[in-house]
Parts: C-alpha cells; sequence; structure tokens
C-alpha cells in the first residue's frame, strides 16, 4: 500500500490547493456527523464533483471511468450485493481469475474495499467514479433491471391489467418497475418522464436540462400493466382510454417529497405518458437564487414592495414562470401579510399561504375564485394565468382597489404582454395604472463546471457580441465529460428581461405606442432585453451563444 493513501480526503485537497485550510476545518465543522467530507464540500459548491476525483486520481494513482461508456454484465453484478453497493457507494465493473474491478465514488473507504473483499473472495482493484455516476448505475442495473425482469416473469398471458390487487401490492413486480422508473428519474434530476408506446415496445424517456434523453426500452407486453399502475397512483380511470386524463401522484424518495403531475393522451398505438417531476423539497429557493443580474435583482425587489399593482410574469410553458412566482410569494410570506392565491394546478405548497385549485367542472374558474377571494380581505392575490378578459378584468379592478396581484401570461416578450391585455379587450387606460412590471424569462443550459474551459469566440459568436456593443476575447464552455454526460451543460439558469412601467411608459402605452418605441424608452432607464441578459451570462462564463440563440431572437 503507498504512503500516501492512507492520508485523508481534506489534506489531499489543500496539497492541492482546491480548497483552503480554513475551508477545510469550517467544513468540518459544519458538515453532518454521518455526512462524507467530500459530499459536503461539492454540495455546497467548494468543489466541483470532477475536481474531487481528479485529486484523488492523481495524488493515490488510481484510475477514473466513465460509468457511461461501459456495459456490465449480469454475473459481475451479482456478485456485489445490492444493499453493499448502496451502502458504499460502489459498483463492480469486471471480473478477471481472482480479482475484482470495481468504481468507487470514495476509493479511500477501506472499511469498504475490505467488506467486498470478505464477501467476494476477490482482490479488489479500485477505480473513481462520481458519486452521481455510480448512482444511477446502481439504479440502472440493480433497481430497474431487477424490477424489469420480475416483471416479464411475472407478467402472465391471462392476467388482466385491471387487477386492482396487482397493481396496489407494493411488492408487485410492476409497481416495483413503476417506482424504479420514477426513482432513476429523480437522481437524473429529469424534470419530465416521458412514456411513448410503440408499434413493437414502449420507451422510456427523461428530459434531463430541457433535453430528452432515452433511457431504456420496455417489451410492449409490459404497457397496459404500466400504464394501468401509473393511472392507478394518479387515481385515474384505469378503464378509460378513449380521451385524455390529467391527475397528480405524491410520492417519497430518499426521504424527499416528490410531486408527479400526470398526463395521459391516446395515440394510435396506446396512451402515451407524461409525468412533470416535482421536487417539493429545493424548488422554492429565495430570490437571490433565480439567477437575475444586480439591476433585475434590485428592480424585482422593488416591485415586491409595492403596495398596489400588477405584476406579470411571461414566458412559455417549462421556462420557470412558477418557480419565480413562488419565490416571491415566498419573499412576502409573512404574519402581517394576507396572501392567497388561485391556481390551476396548485404546484407547490406553501405554509401560510391560502391556496385554490380552480375546478371548472363545478364553476370554480379562476374568475368565479377571485371574486371570492377580494371578499377574504387579501393583501396579495396571486392568479395562476391570465386566460380570458373577465378574469384580466378582476384583476385590474383589484390592483386599483389597493392589492398586489401576481400572475402569468403566455407571450415572447415583456412588452408583448401590453398587446396581449390589448387583443383580450383591455383598455389601455386600465392597463397603464394597473400594471408596475412585467418580467419575461426563459430558461438556459449552464456550462458544466467540470470540464468547462475557456475557448477563444468564433467568427458567428464575435459578430453576435459586436451587433450590441459587446466584445470577448474568451467564452466559458464545457468540452464534455462523465459529469455532464459528455454534453458540455450541466443543470439550468433563467434570463430575464423586466421591464418597469414608469410614467413614461404609461404614457405611451395609454396612446397605444408601436412595441419598438416602447422597448426604446426603456432601454434609455436601463432596460435589457432578453438577448442582451443572455450575453451578459455568457460573458460570465454561465452559459453559451448558441444557448441564448434558441431563446431569444430580438
Amino acid at each position: 500500500m503507498k504512503p500516501n493513501e492512507r492520508k485523508k480526503l481534506g489534506d489531499l485537497l489543500v496539497e492541492a490547493k482546491i480548497i483552503s485550510e480554513a475551508t477545510l476545518q469550517t467544513a468540518l465543522q459544519q458538515k453532518d456527523r454521518d455526512e462524507k467530507l467530500g459530499d459536503y464540500l461539492v454540495h455546497h459548491g467548494y468543489i466541483t464533483e470532477q475536481q474531487l476525483i481528479e485529486v484523488l486520481e492523481y495524488q493515490l494513482r488510481i484510475p477514473h471511468v466513465n460509468l457511461n461508456q461501459l456495459v456490465i454484465e449480469d454475473h459481475v453484478l451479482k456478485l456485489v450485493p445490492k444493499e453493499l453497493a448502496k451502502r458504499a457507494q460502489l459498483i463492480p465493473l469486471q471480473r478477471k481469475e481472482d480479482q475484482l474491478y470495481i468504481a468507487m465514488a470514495d476509493p479511500m473507504d477501506y472499511f469498504a474495499i475490505e467488506e467486498l473483499r470478505l464477501a467476494t473472495g476477490c482482490q479488489i482493484e479500485t477505480s473513481i467514479a462520481s458519486k452521481s455516476d455510480i448512482v444511477r448505475a446502481i439504479t440502472k442495473y440493480y433497481d430497474l433491471q431487477e424490477s424489469m425482469s420480475e416483471a416479464i416473469e411475472g407478467l402472465l398471458p391471462e392476467q388482466k391489467e385491471e387487477e386492482q390487487n396487482e397493481l396496489m401490492n407494493e411488492d408487485s413486480p410492476i409497481v416495483k418497475l413503476v417506482s424504479q422508473i420514477i426513482a432513476s428519474a429523480v437522481a437524473q434530476r429529469a424534470s419530465d418522464i416521458h412514456i411513448d408506446p410503440q408499434e413493437t415496445e414502449v420507451r422510456v424517456r427523461f428530459r434531463i436540462d430541457g433535453s430528452l434523453k432515452e433511457e431504456r426500452i420496455l417489451p410492449k407486453t409490459m404497457q397496459n400493466m404500466i400504464t394501468a399502475r401509473i393511472k392507478v397512483m394518479g387515481r385515474l380511470n384505469i378503464t378509460e382510454r378513449r380521451i385524455p386524463q390529467d391527475g397528480r401522484i405524491k410520492v417519497m424518495q430518499d426521504f424527499k417529497p416528490i410531486d408527479l403531475r400526470l398526463s395521459t393522451l391516446p395515440t394510435v398505438y396506446g396512451e402515451k405518458i407524461v409525468m412533470r417531476v416535482l421536487d417539493l423539497s429545493n424548488s422554492i429557493g429565495a430570490i437571490e437564487t433565480l439567477d437575475f443580474s444586480q439591476q433585475n435583482l434590485e428592480n424585482f425587489h422593488r416591485l415586491l414592495q409595492q403596495p398596489n399593482g400588477i405584476v406579470l410574469i411571461t414566458g412559455p410553458t417549462g421556462s420557470g414562470k412558477s418557480s419565480t412566482l413562488y419565490a416571491g410569494l415566498n419573499h412576502l410570506n409573512s404574519e402581517g401579510v394576507n396572501i392567497i392565491t388561485v391556481e390551476d394546478p396548485v404546484e407547490y405548497q406553501l405554509e401560510g399561504i391560502n391556496q385554490i385549485q380552480v375546478r371548472e367542472e363545478v364553476g370554480l374558474t379562476f374568475a368565479a375564485g377571485l371574486r371570492s377571494i377580494l371578499r377574504q380581505d387579501p393583501d396579495v392575490i396571486m392568479i395562476g394565468e391570465i386566460r380570458d378578459e373577465e378574469t384580466a378584468q378582476i384583476a385590474i379592478r383589484s390592483s386599483l382597489t389597493g392589492h398586489l396581484v401576481f400572475s402569468t401570461l403566455h407571450t415572447n416578450s415583456a412588452v408583448e404582454s401590453i398587446s396581449r391585455l390589448v387583443d383580450m379587450g383591455i383598455q389601455p387606460y386600465l392597463i397603464a395604472p394597473s400594471v408596475i412590471g412585467i418580467l419575461a424569462q426563459r430558461l438556459v443550459r449552464r456550462v458544466c463546471r467540470d470540464c468547462g474551459t475557456y475557448l477563444a469566440p468564433d467568427a458567428f459568436e464575435s459578430r453576435i457580441f459586436s451587433q450590441f456593443g459587446l466584445e470577448a476575447e474568451k467564452l466559458y464552455k464545457g468540452v464534455g465529460c462523465p459529469a455532464c454526460n459528455e454534453t458540455g451543460y450541466k443543470g439550468r439558469m433563467a434570463v430575464h428581461e423586466l421591464l418597469m412601467i414608469d410614467e413614461r411608459l404609461k404614457g405611451q402605452i395609454m396612446d397605444g405606442r408601436p412595441m419598438q418605441e416602447m422597448i426604446d424608452g426603456a432601454k434609455e432607464q436601463g432596460f435589457q432585453t432578453l438577448m442582451e441578459d443572455g450575453l451578459q451570462k455568457v460573458l460570465q462564463g454561465k452559459t453559451t451563444v448558441e444557448e441564448v440563440i434558441k431563446i431569444a431572437t430580438q
């Protein structure tokens, strides 16, 4: 055993000048007793997973492996019990004679290595993989494979998918398989789970950082049972296959509450299922975590401090509008403020806020809910979406009578929200005094911190910057690594444009001036479009020109 193998991880990181001695001591004092130092440092942003791997690889001379590029055979997996693999965060790779090659998140966990040596009778050869890669591999090779094998073996030809016992029994193979699909999606930070029926198979895809990725292919024979199980979880009618249905599923995953918004859609090959994944444990952050520029952050705080008026948040589905809305409400949520919302659906349940779920089948529409809210002495009102003239009229009346109103619209830019309200039938003389701010936003992918590097901009990128009076000598881009699944991106962030309605803009709205004239006037006050805000974030090394071009074309 090499002399430096017994060094502690913290000492290795300090020696490599990744962290300071002061940071190490702070981490050792603040981390939980059972929490590993590496996990704490990565979670709190002191180091990246890739930095951790590189230090261990260099200092301990242990190779790093990319689990995404490996195929692990069943007979190798059977050598290591699933419980040991999960507890020690390791996975077997291959066996050669009496040597077992494994990948570990922490190759300095000598107790786990010794336990594995005694359990298998093999000499253990270690390599390093990121913790997230190992979690995904364990889910893929142990949990999902095991559940799918059981499901195939347990699926009898004469079995009817309507059998409630099979669909409700937690030990049922189909129940386990569906649970493992959800667990795998949560582990990979997926925002949506797609179950797509094809002619001869069923495709399971996850949307990760805005892009769909195929997770696995399931046999066609399992389609009806999987569909029925998910419908039972969402309390839908499992015998109705001719019309779309919507539902909601709540599950606990690793002791965290996960909310799934369920939608079914009949297709020629069966019902397509999409589940939107909402992690309730970390979905509502502080306003400071929403990636606002300094100016937009200050302006958004100013809007929250107003006693009355309408604040609109616009953007397409999946642009992070709900997260911004809830962060704003959470900021205002205090004992002295009566906040009432009317939503469809209620995505996140906030303690201390009165939330109303729209139920159009019984006459509880946005407009009906709003009329009732006004009799409940509210200080702040949140309307999930302004969809029609009646809702818009009541929202405007509420703001003009002393209420702060938040809502969303589906428009491409902030200034287009004004013409959208006019199209609904709202008169400009009502819009001007009631709307106080409009925030448009989109989500772009973040450059992966593990593989990001500075590169000179190409001719196209230089031309884009020059069009906006900017110059870039070098840009931060991800080259691809195991941590980001070779995409160069990991995670997403918001790009904003925040239009503050000042006296000049109110006059332009009243006069029905063209949108470009309103934008030009707002720019004199510091307004930045989505494109300009995005390019600033490119210069800060947070995202790339390609990502900004996708979401902003002004």
